[in-house]
């Protein structure tokens, strides 16, 4: 009977050894971090998604029926103003010209003819009139038809690319409006961007004081454009379904990196004087919004609703709900419930910050 009230005993000691020893590693592994928000000057970036467009950019139609003789470009080359690009066919509308030219030449003859007639009074005044008015005439179709005929050479109105070939082959037959091909003025690039009306009015603020609003263009392939570009217009109006209203910077274009039709996003730098930064771990979500544990002089951990003004790496500036002088918890705070008394370790905001390559001054 020892024996069994001995074996019982041992057993006792040892499932009280293994739950101390659970209690233990429980205690271990609740790591609770604490630290204070960061105020100081820092700099947001925001980004927009945008589009990009030429300057310029137009439609090449034919402007006569006719066919095509001659195509002097390719697809992608870039033209020079005034070069010629497309050749219809010009006998016709050559023919129609020498015809109008030997109409304004017999006009012409015969109203010198009238008019010496009508200073010899062999002739009336109305007759001449009549032969002016019928020179005059026959002059604007011959005007007329040198322009039908100009209209045969297609020439590029502007330095540009040619973009793509719409169905373009040589001997085919085009009717007037036809489209060809588009031209692209690529050497300054408008590129559109929506800023929500709150922002907006942040930039406002800006551009009332005569500042220009720069901003950056991060291709597509996340590598940032070499210059920078300027906010020139905003549009009248906001789109009432999205509460966004549109504004257009223009970027120089050297290289003629950019072509119309790409997509990117606009990078807009603002400094924001004595923000108020928290880590963004130090936070979590319920139902959309979202929270952190304040910790009270009694070491009690409260749950806390508070409002973002703005996002960075890693990194919240915050408009309300915690002010420079709480200390929040940084770890654990999965760990931990509303209202929990808790054992932690104060951590000074400039180590935690510098953890996230942030320095604080």
């Amino acid at each position: 009977m020892k024996k069994i009230i001995f074996a019982s005993t041992l057993l006792s000691i040892f499932t009280l050894a293994s739950c101390g020893s659970e209690h233990e590693e429980k205690e271990e592994e609740e790591s609770y971090v604490v630290s204070s928000p960061v105020v100081m000057d820092t700099t947001i970036i925001k980004d927009y998604v945008c589009q990009i467009h030429s300057i310029q950019h137009i439609e090449l139609r034919a402007l006569e029926r006719g066919y095509l003789q001659a195509v002097f470009v390719d697809e992608g080359q870039a033209v020079k103003k005034g070069q010629r690009l497309f050749q219809i066919m010009p006998s016709i509308y050559e023919a129609e010209m020498q015809s109008k030219q030997a109409e304004a030449d017999l006009a012409e003859i015969e109203y010198q003819t009238t008019s010496q007639l009508a200073d010899k009074n062999v002739v009336s005044k109305n007759e001449q009139a009549m032969a002016k008015a019928k020179l005059a005439k026959a002059k604007a179709e011959l005007k007329l038809a040198q322009v039908h005929l100009g209209f045969t050479e297609i020439k590029a109105p502007f330095d540009g690319i040619v973009g793509k070939f719409q169905d373009v082959r040589l001997g085919s037959l085009l009717d007037e409006g036809d489209l060809l091909t588009t031209l692209s003025d690529n050497g300054k690039m408008w590129v559109y961007f929506n800023v929500p009306e709150a922002e907006y009015l942040n930039y406002q603020s800006v551009l009332r004081k005569d500042k220009m609003l720069e901003v950056n263009l991060l291709m597509a392939n996340n590598q940032m454009f070499d210059y920078i570009g300027v906010v020139e217009t905003i549009e009248s109006d906001f789109n009432n379904e999205t509460g966004n209203i549109a504004f257009r910077a223009t970027f120089p274009n050297p290289e003629r990196l950019l072509r119309h039709g790409e997509t990117g996003n606009i990078q807009v730098e603002s400094t924001l004087k004595n923000a108020l930064l928290i880590p963004q771990k130090a936070t979590f979500e319920v139902l959309e919004k979202r929270y952190v544990y304040v910790i009270d002089k009694n070491n009690v951990a409260h749950a806390r609703e508070i409002e973002i003004a703005s996002e960075i790496p890693d990194l919240y500036v915050i408009r309300k709900g915690v002010k420079p002088t709480d200390r929040i918890m940084i770890e654990g705070i999965r760990k931990v419930s509303d209202n929990e008394k808790i054992h932690y370790e104060y951590v000074k905001p400039e180590k935690i910050f510098s953890e996230l390559n942030v320095y604080v001054e």
